[in-house]
């Protein structure tokens, strides 16, 4: 939920959708204020309830075809992400639109098996445990995975009896509506999911409204804090997906190739606007000149180019702001004394002069008190520390306050498990990154974050259980 809130038009106001890459707006939108949320509401809440009360199956049956839809549409879809986000159309193909189809799927699979459980008390009473929707529920998205994070957000709701309003990042709010199309599509009866546009204040609306059960966030620490500040009033779930810097570490018997791929991953992909990205890249000193050595070599070729080019493998940052807090930040790793090995400049040649590109940046001689190595930087800018032992490296790896991902890289697998297992973080990897299949839960430990978005975890942050006791035999009162 990133915002220059000086710049925030107000309800009512157009604001414009521009695509990074070119600067070409791409559609203008209205924000919504405090009618077209309680609007939102109150068709949430008259569709909710018959919605709640349909089995799990025929929900599931809306969920499928919607994921259905979404497959069928993938290029236009991811199309429309790559204008909406700068992102190459080589990912958005991929990941974005297939991931949200893969979620929906999951989620109606879920929906056919949601329940509660039988508990004997006795010959004289039993037990039994009902899931229950929550109501109506509210999610923000962030910009660097829009449709996808609607997703996330949307099928576990739906899939629990929910009805969801989702409010997109207004940088990126094109693909939420062409999702509500998709929903409206499959016959999903109306109010069910709803897209509302706007800024942080459209956000405040939905965070403080007395008749929403809870809040969905991804997006940066001090928005979450906000989002539980105004969640505190009327006691609303939240589920808080926020940032990271994550470390991922390489020991001397890693396999390097396997190695500096996952670095790559975990650093370049989306232009490194990825939440979960390790951008501390943590490197045994027996192997770190042969591991810049490989890195290097495969950094110097990523093409640099058109999002909407296939070959193109970098492309652009969000926004004019955004790109030029990342170039602070490199100017601050070089002034700090890191020493920049590989790119970190602007890249205006041809038509990429007109949108928001950075050369993928690569430290070495990096500290840990260095602000590129202590901040959040989101953006292409990989911060290489050397370390001797298992014991150290752990220690300065949970030296943050964040604990959102980490990743190890090693060919001792007893040390893998070891190591994972004394990191602090909620989602990790070993001998890969950034892979985040369906199945499993994602989300962070401290500062990162509260709740879980995917998974069978994720039922638990939208519905609620009620316990009822069943007695089969008189009442035994002492009065």
């Amino acid at each position: 939920m990133s915002t220059n809130p000086s710049a925030a038009p107000a309800p009512g106001e157009l604001f414009a959708s521009i695509n990074p890459a070119t600067g070409e707006v791409l559609a203008q939108l209205r924000v919504a204020g405090a009618g077209e949320v309680d609007a939102a509401v109150a068709a949430a809440r008259a569709a909710q309830p018959a919605w709640g009360e349909l089995t799990g199956a025929a929900r599931a049956k809306f969920l499928q075809r919607a994921a259905q839809l979404l497959r069928s549409r993938n290029d236009e879809l991811a199309e429309l992400e790559t204008r909406d986000t700068g992102k190459p159309i080589q990912e958005t193909r991929v990941v974005d639109v297939a991931s949200g189809a893969e979620c929906l799927e999951y989620f109606a699979g879920i929906a056919h098996g949601l329940g509660g459980e039988h508990l004997n008390l006795g010959g004289s009473a039993f037990g039994y445990t009902r899931r229950e929707p929550l109501g109506v529920v509210a999610g923000i998205g962030a910009w660097n995975y829009p449709l996808q994070i609607a997703c996330w957000k949307a099928a576990p709701a739906l899939a629990c009896g929910n009805a969801m309003i989702f409010k997109p990042a207004e940088l990126t709010p094109l693909t939420a509506l062409k999702l509500q199309e998709v929903f409206a599509e499959a016959g999903l009866p109306s109010g069910l999911f709803q897209v509302v546009q706007g800024f942080a204040d459209t956000g405040r609306l939905l965070t403080r409204h007395p008749q929403i059960r809870k809040i969905s966030l991804t997006g940066e620490v001090g928005t979450g804090k906000a989002v539980m500040a105004d969640a505190a009033a009327s006691l609303k779930n939240v589920t808080l997906e926020l940032g990271g810097k994550s470390p991922l570490i390489i020991f001397g018997d890693a396999n390097l190739d396997d190695a500096v791929s996952g670095a790559l991953l975990a650093n370049f992909y989306s232009a490194g606007q990825v939440c979960s990205n390790a951008t501390r890249v943590f490197v045994h000193r027996s192997v770190r000149t042969a591991f810049l050595e490989r890195l290097l070599a495969r950094v110097a070729p990523l093409r640099i180019g058109d999002p909407l080019d296939p070959a193109t493998q970098v492309g652009a940052l969000i926004s004019e702001l955004h790109m030029n807090k990342v170039l602070a930040y490199i100017a601050r790793g070089r002034a700090e004394g890191a020493r920049l090995l590989i790119g970190g400049e602007r890249v205006r040649s041809g038509a990429l002069a007109r949108g928001f590109f950075i050369a993928p940046a690569v430290f070495d001689q990096c500290t840990d008190s260095m602000a590129i190595v202590r901040e959040e930087i989101f953006g292409p800018v990989m911060s290489v520390l050397d370390f001797d032992t298992e014991e150290e490296v752990i220690r300065r790896a949970n030296a943050t306050e964040f604990g959102l991902a980490a990743g190890v890289f090693t060919n001792d697998l007893t040390r893998a498990h070891r190591v994972i297992a004394k990191i602090e973080a909620g989602t990790c990897w070993i001998n890969h990154y950034n892979v985040t299949p369906i199945e499993l839960p994602f989300g962070g430990f401290k500062m990162s974050g509260l709740g879980r978005e995917n998974g069978r975890a994720a039922i638990e942050h939208y519905s609620q259980l009620k316990s009822v006791y069943v007695g089969m035999s008189g009442v035994d009162a002492p009065y």
